[in-house]
């Protein structure tokens, strides 16, 4: 159990509060917003204190002495770095984490040197997520994609489609269809209950499959589980932010890139900024006659990022109703990403579950390197690299149908000197092993972090 003070109680410091109380660490939040605390205390047992997060004496009355870890998430870059600086300085407090979102500040790394502003980690939400789009638009027909071990292995969530050679077959089919190609079901979710996949279980239409594979192999497995998707093209982008100029700069050398900015100062930046292949427009996302004239119904993808979540789920519904093949949201506000996962919306994007996932990996022991939420948290994917030897470890030596795994977890691949192992009952674990992990109950974390971490000695 660690102290760990979070400094920020916006919607990523209320779900990090939350994750990490989850986890059953001591946790205290600061925030000017007295509401937000209350609302916090009400429903978690945490400790608040109502201050500015960036004054030493209220990083005092938290507890700053006490605390091994400061995640200062605030909406202000500065207010980040001078609490993590002066969280360092007065109070020695050994890792500091800071969310900043200022793309000049990234291209500094100087500026976090230890004997500048001390900083361990810093947080980019907009980058993280402009990395999930990206592979998102890269593999047509995914809900989600989520890297491992270097981006060696992919854990992709589907929709089962009728039509699909697999739907209303055996899983034990996509050995045979696929030889050569390894590749594991890690869990299937069925009208919102889970099934812990077995090799004569039969997969349904409209069942959200997620599958491990090499990432080279992802392509061929998506096509056992529903009908294969044309490669993408052309893609429209709502709102010219800093997640929108991102997703132009990392798509516009494969893809046909158009976006829409309300603001025709920034616009004009953008024109300035861009490649000259991307296209900006000034207009209104939510207007569907301005949309027309954009070209909605000649595009394959919709991304809508502005900063109003209601603009970004009303332009993506005018999208959908267009005919776009694959429509994505931003949406920060939980209550609106579950209501829209399951309706109009393709995807549902979440930058507070995406960060979290990076924090929770710092945060975390017994090995773990990535953390990956699952279904709007209830689920955790992890990456876990194994530690110890014979005497100190219950994994190590052991082979995978030896192991005391909790209930609904399940290890979909091994990654062992860049080697991608689909593992069997009888693969034995070695130390170095990249394991990764898939939970349908996330309440299940602390019972596999220790299994993984090694003591002084195991009998």
């Amino acid at each position: 159990m660690k102290r760990i003070l979070i400094v920020g109680a916006g919607q990523v410091g209320q779900s990090l509060a939350a994750a990490l109380s989850g986890d059953g660490h001591n946790v205290t939040v600061v925030d000017t917003r007295r509401d937000c605390l209350e609302a916090l205390e009400s429903h978690l047992d945490i400790r608040t204190v109502n201050g500015f997060g960036s004054h030493p004496g209220v990083l005092e009355a938290a507890g700053a002495r006490e605390a091994e870890m400061l995640i200062a998430v605030t909406d202000l870059d500065e207010v980040n770095m001078l609490a993590c600086q002066i969280g360092s300085t007065l109070f020695g407090i050994g890792t500091k984490i800071a969310r900043v979102r200022e793309r000049s500040y990234h291209e500094n790394p100087a500026l976090f040197a230890p004997d500048a502003i001390p900083i361990d980690l810093l947080i980019s939400p907009e980058a993280i997520v402009t990395s999930q789009i990206q592979r998102l638009v890269e593999h047509p027909g995914a809900l989600q994609v989520l890297d491992f071990a270097d981006g060696l292995v992919s854990l992709v969530g589907v929709r089962a489609y009728y039509g699909g050679p697999l739907v209303g077959h055996e899983l034990r089919n996509l050995k045979t269809d696929m030889p050569g190609i390894q590749t594991r079901v890690a869990a299937i979710f069925r009208r919102n209950h889970t099934i812990m996949p077995e090799g004569h279980t039969v997969i349904e239409a409209d069942d959200e499959v997620f599958f491990v594979a090499a990432k080279k192999n992802i392509r061929a497995v998506t096509s056992e589980l529903r009908r294969l998707e044309k490669p993408y093209k052309r893609i429209l982008i709502a709102g010219g932010g800093n997640i929108g100029r991102r997703l132009a700069e990392a798509l516009v050398d494969r893809y046909e890139v158009k976006v829409i900015e309300r603001d025709p100062l920034r616009a004009e930046f953008l024109e300035r900024e861009l490649s000259q292949e991307t296209e900006v427009l000034v207009g209104d996302s939510a207007d569907d006659r301005f949309l027309d004239r954009a070209g909605i119904r000649e595009c394959d993808v919709f991304c809508a990022v502005t900063n109003d979540d209601q603009a970004n789920i009303f332009a993506a519904m005018l999208a959908k109703r267009r005919g776009v093949r694959k429509v994505m949201a931003l949406i920060n506000k939980t209550e609106y990403v579950d209501l829209m996962q399951d309706g109009t919306i393709d995807i549902a994007l979440s930058p507070q579950q995406a960060t979290i996932g990076v924090l929770l990996a710092r945060v975390r022991e017994g090995g773990t390197a990535t953390v990956h939420s699952l279904r709007r948290g209830a689920a955790e994917a992890i990456e876990t690299i194994v530690a110890g030897d014979a005497r100190t470890s219950r994994v190590v030596g052991r082979r995978v149908d030896a192991l005391h795994l909790p209930e609904g977890t399940s290890i979909g691949a091994i990654v062992r000197e860049r080697e991608v192992l689909i593992p069997r009952h009888d693969t034995v674990i070695e130390v170095g092993d990249h394991v990764i992990l898939f939970l349908t109950d996330r309440g299940k974390v602390k019972a596999v972090q220790r299994l993984f971490q090694p003591g002084p000695r195991f009998f």
